[in-house]
């Protein structure tokens, strides 16, 4: 699935806010974490069954509005934040929206159970062979 990058940020809005961590000084006076917002169910982007998948897969990551919400504060600048914050956001999506490859069972072939038996009687024989006996 090809996503449109530029499109995609149309649709999101970003709230800052100071960040903890390392900065000293610098930290208490510049809002370098972002969160990303987005409504992905107002978004003209996907179809509904897509949208469905998402609703589905990133449901951990969807608030009580129903937005998508991703915070990152890994970086020092507001704006790396903000690049980080939309390709992790990309990344989610291309990960929700990859289909499902189907599950082709297999069987164990004959030559493998009966050498699994073998096995396990040889085991069981050397186990036997140990046993104290009454005679």
């Amino acid at each position: 699935m090809d996503l449109d990058i530029e499109a995609l940020k149309k649709e999101v809005t970003f709230k800052t806010s100071r960040s903890s961590g390392a900065g000293g000084q610098h930290v208490n006076k510049v809002e370098t974490r972002v969160t990303l917002i987005w409504d992905f169910a107002a978004s003209a982007l996907f179809t509904p069954e897509q949208k469905e998948r998402i609703a589905l897969i990133l449901s951990p990551k969807i608030n009580a509005e129903g937005y998508i919400q991703l915070d990152v504060s890994e970086t020092r600048s507001q704006l790396s934040n903000k690049k980080l914050a939309i390709d992790k956001l990309m990344t989610l999506l291309s990960g929700a929206l990859q289909p499902v490859r189907k599950r082709v069972k297999t069987k164990i072939p004959r030559s493998k159970v009966l050498e699994r038996l073998d096995r396990k009687k040889k085991h069981s024989a050397k186990k036997s062979e140990r046993r104290w006996r009454m005679e």
